[in-house]
């Protein structure tokens, strides 16, 4: 066999195993996956009216207006569940020795981290379709978003699940134990409360502006608000892009870093 067909073939051998981790314990990421579902019906139904009112300019209340502005939001919050699961995982892997184990083993090196991967950005799309059919039952309708639009935000959730996952598989390579990757990726699930998710950055106290504004989510959440509701996105489709590129290479360049580093 080729070197590539090795590698495909022991990277789709580490993505059974993870799949199978995944189902053999399905509190976790149930877990992980009701917190933007309860998100999402908390800030429809309970500060849906308060908050459309509040963004409305004194319009009043329109709790389908803001069922539109905060499902990208949501949508965007709901593949850092799946990612913190993954750095977990990793973490449990290095410390319980598996991966000193597969360091031994006649198998593509790469394949141990691109089977954690290609599992996480599995998770992540499934997770984002069930909260996004949650969403459509509550109300959520995206008629002016063309199917080209549609498929661009597929793509652009994909993409920030693709980047985020090497940076929680770096997380959880350097993490001691399964609480340390928990907390060190608790950014990647803080950072989307602190964007332009729930409220426009406008309506955000001065000081606090910048910290909503530069940061990887609020570009992305953005672009998927004007891809799925078909407005403009401006600049913010590029920001999203290079964040997503930037933040994949350097979380690749850590991960196969670290993985490649021998062991004390």
């Amino acid at each position: 066999m080729s070197s590539l067909s090795l590698a495909v073939r022991d990277s789709t051998t580490m993505l059974r195993r993870n799949l199978l981790h995944a189902r053999r314990y399905p509190s976790l990421t149930l877990n992980l996956l009701l917190t933007p579902i309860v998100l999402l019906l908390l800030f429809v139904y309970v500060f849906g009216d308060v908050m459309s009112a509040g963004m409305g300019g004194g319009g009043g209340a329109d709790r389908s207006a803001y069922i539109a502005y905060v499902v990208p939001g949501i949508l965007m919050m709901t593949i850092g569940g799946p990612v913190v699961g993954t750095a977990v995982s990793v973490s449990n892997d290095m410390t319980e020795g598996i991966i000193a184990r597969f360091r031994t083993m006649a198998i593509h090196r790469g394949s141990v981290l691109v089977g954690h991967v290609v599992g996480s950005v599995l998770q992540c799309v499934a997770s984002v379709v069930l909260v996004g059919a949650v969403a459509v039952a509550i109300g959520f309708r995206s008629t002016d978003a063309t199917a080209l639009e549609w498929l661009a935000a597929f793509g652009l959730l994909a993409l920030v699940a693709l980047a985020l996952t090497w940076i929680a598989v770096g997380m959880g390579m350097v993490s001691p134990n399964a609480e340390a990757a928990s907390n060190n990726a608790l950014p990647l699930v803080v950072l989307p409360l602190i964007s332009s998710a729930f409220v426009p950055i406008d309506a955000m106290p001065g000081w606090f502006q910048p910290i909503a504004e530069y940061q990887p989510f609020t570009p992305a959440i953005e672009t998927l608000r004007g891809l799925l509701l078909g407005t403009e996105i401006g600049y913010n489709g590029w920001l999203a892009v290079a964040w997503c590129l930037a933040l994949s290479a350097l979380g690749y360049s850590w991960s196969k870093a670290t993985f490649n580093r021998d062991p004390k």
